[in-house]
C-alpha cells in the first residue's frame, strides 16, 4: 500500500523556521521524482519544490524551485530512509498553507498534507 505521510508542520512566527518531512512507503522511492506543493485557503493548489529521482539526478535533472520561495525552503531526499525534506526559512505569513508531498513517476501519489501556518 502506497503512503506519504508528512509531517513538520505547525505554527510559527514570521520569520521563523519550519522543517517538513514526507515519509513514504510502498513503492521505490529512489525512482519517484518528489516535489512539495501547497493550498492556502481559497486558493488553488501550487507548486513548491522539485527533486528529481535517483535516475534522474544522475541523468542532469536538478532542483528546482517556485520563485517565491528560492533562497528560503531547500528541498533534500533521503533515499536510504525513503524520505523528502522541505527546510523553510524567512517564513512570511503568505506561506501559511496545507503542504502535500507528491511522488511522481509513471504514477502519481499524494500525501495528506501538513498545516503551516505562520502568525504572531
Amino acid at each position: 500500500q502506497v503512503q506519504l505521510v508528512e509531517s513538520g508542520g505547525g505554527l510559527v512566527q514570521p520569520g521563523g523556521s519550519l522543517r517538513l518531512s514526507c515519509a513514504a512507503s510502498g513503492f521505490t522511492f529512489k525512482n519517484y521524482a518528489m516535489r512539495w506543493y501547497r493550498r492556502a485557503p481559497g486558493q488553488e493548489r501550487e507548486f513548491v519544490a522539485h527533486i528529481p529521482s535517483a535516475g534522474g539526478s544522475s541523468a542532469g535533472g536538478r532542483v528546482s524551485y517556485a520563485e517565491f520561495v528560492k533562497g528560503r525552503f531547500t528541498i533534500s531526499r533521503d533515499n536510504a530512509k525513503n524520505t523528502v525534506y522541505l527546510q523553510m526559512s524567512s517564513l512570511k505569513p503568505e506561506d501559511t498553507a496545507v503542504y502535500y508531498c507528491n511522488a511522481r513517476s509513471t504514477l502519481n501519489y499524494w500525501g495528506q498534507g501538513t498545516q503551516v501556518t505562520v502568525s504572531s
